[in-house]
């Protein structure tokens, strides 16, 4: 028919205008659709993980970037209602903080790179919450004090940084993680951020901090794992809180 452009064998067959249409719709959804799918994987994971003592679902992927890991078998949730973090050991002060006794306290932001030690990483992170080093000032560190052992929820987790660590002003315990409260499955309803280190470092399920007098190895140091776990290039002098 005169007018009609002529197909190019060497192109394949055009595409007609409906099958576009289609195809662009269909990515329109995909994408509306992808925050859905991601926040579904992501809960399906978390769950998995609750009841994988083997630890295999922290290998699967997830769209995030972070994968899930715990050490036992289920952890109970924490909510305003149940949660306190206990300050105890070489203190003036023993306190126990409720949730809204965190939130009440000044927040501090931190933006870094979150590295775990099986190779992962997720850039550019936001993490808010108390710096520890004003939570020690409020509870008054005591002579001999020296380091802090750090104990979680779970009820096996630990983890320790000797004091002048835990004085840097990018050491957090956290209570929102990209800008949002930190869910069960990341480590919620508060979980340290120890900026400088490997992930390991940032005990989620956080419960309870006590001021000792020497480092107490962690969960992970005992099983071989570096006491101090500072990443490649980091400020091992940062300046402190």
């Amino acid at each position: 028919m005169a007018g009609e452009p002529k197909p190019d064998p060497e192109s394949g067959a055009p595409v007609g205008r409906r099958a576009l249409l289609g195809m662009l719709g269909a990515g329109a959804a995909g994408l509306a659709a992808a925050p859905y799918l991601q926040r579904g994987w992501e809960n399906f994971l978390g769950a998995a993980s609750q009841a994988d003592a083997t630890g295999l679902t922290g290998l699967l992927p997830n769209p995030g970037g972070f994968r899930y890991y715990s050490v036992v078998g289920s952890v109970p949730h924490k909510d305003e209602t149940n949660y306190a973090l206990k300050v105890r050991g070489l203190v003036d002060r023993p306190k126990a903080y409720t949730l809204a006794d965190l939130r009440a306290m000044a927040q501090t932001r931190v933006v870094a790179d979150v590295l775990c030690t099986d190779g992962w990483r997720v850039d550019d992170t936001p993490f808010e919450g108390v710096r520890l080093a004003d939570i020690l000032d409020d509870v008054g560190v005591r002579s001999p004090g020296a380091a802090i052992r750090f104990t979680c929820f779970d009820g096996a987790y630990s983890e320790s940084l000797t004091l002048e660590q835990a004085r840097r002003s990018d050491v957090l315990v956290a209570l929102k993680m990209q800008d949002k409260p930190i869910t069960h499955e990341h480590g919620g309803p508060v979980r340290l951020f120890v900026a400088p280190m490997y992930f390991y470092k940032s005990a989620k399920w956080l419960s309870g901090i006590s001021v000792t007098d020497k480092v107490v190895p962690g969960f992970w140091e005992e099983c071989g794992y570096a006491i101090d776990g500072w990443l490649d290039g980091a400020d091992r002098h940062g300046e402190a809180a």
